[in-house]
């Protein structure tokens, strides 16, 4: 069971991150890093810009699970690329109730958006033990300074996390529980296939009932009868952590399931004047 505690930073909380700034870079990025492949369903990107973006890398650190990376209220001001590992968006409200916003992948971006304003609007923990790539973000808006295509890359990372984010209000505010579970699951799915973290009908849930609990807006028990139906139909087989999709269509009939797809950044050549 995840026990999360909402405090004033500790000096360890504040300074995770920044205590690292003086390390030596990454020397390079690898071409099988799972930022790099979710970049790459946007754009093209060349040797020169995987250095550009090495460049802006600090250090590499190692989170165990279940710190906070990330406090609501608090300034945050460093992107860190996921290599490896899981974490969860939340908001703790007054009254001690937990609402998960969304689950953080491989691939994905801690600090956005919460370094983009004065303030983190979420809090961020670690869920597993992860890998994280750090730069600040003032390295970042300089690259996208020296290479505008950053810049781009960004927005379409921030228009596919608005997708995503509209599809879970529409799973809290109307789908049934079964169906918004089936959505959850054939969502996390894709965004781990696309950096291919995921086999086509298959893929690893290191996820709680509880965390899923809140992600859902259901209690444990409501979320484990949900669970129950979904194999006794015959939709989908669940063994320890893997989760498989025994009848794949049948889970996207029942979640309406539309998958917020890429699409691709159109070529700068396109348009030049002629």
């Amino acid at each position: 069971m995840l026990l999360i505690q909402i405090t004033q930073m500790t000096d360890l909380s504040l300074r995770t991150v920044a205590a690292h700034a003086s390390a030596p870079r990454i020397k390079n990025i690898r071409r099988d890093d799972p930022l790099v492949a979710r970049l790459r369903n946007f754009t093209e990107l060349s040797a020169a810009d995987l250095a550009g973006l090495d460049a802006v890398i600090e250090t590499e650190l190692t989170v165990k699970k279940r710190r906070d990376l990330v406090l609501d209220g608090y300034e945050f001001c460093k992107l860190c690329f996921v290599r490896d590992g899981f974490a969860a968006r939340y908001k703790l409200l007054r009254n001690g109730k937990r609402q998960i916003v969304n689950f953080v992948l491989p691939g994905d971006i801690v600090g956005l958006p919460g370094s983009f304003l004065d303030r983190a609007a979420n809090s961020v923990i670690a869920i597993t033990d992860m890998n994280l790539q750090i730069c600040s973000l003032e390295a970042f808006v300089r690259l996208c300074y020296r290479r505008p295509k950053f810049g781009l890359l960004l927005s379409w990372l921030a228009a596919q996390e608005a997708a995503n984010n509209a599809e879970r209000v529409i799973d809290v505010g109307r789908r049934t529980p079964i169906e918004r579970l089936a959505h959850l699951l054939l969502q996390i799915h894709f965004r781990l296939a696309i950096v291919g973290r995921a086999e086509e009908f298959a893929f690893d849930l290191p996820f709680t009932q509880e965390l899923m609990s809140d992600a859902l807006g259901l209690s444990v028990p409501h979320l484990n009868r949900m669970l129950s139906q979904l194999r006794a139909e015959g939709a989908i087989g669940v063994s320890g952590r893997r989760v498989e999709f025994v009848d794949l269509k049948a889970v996207q009939r029942l979640a309406q399931f539309q998958p917020a797809r890429p699409a691709r950044i159109p070529i700068a050549a396109e348009f030049e004047l002629t």
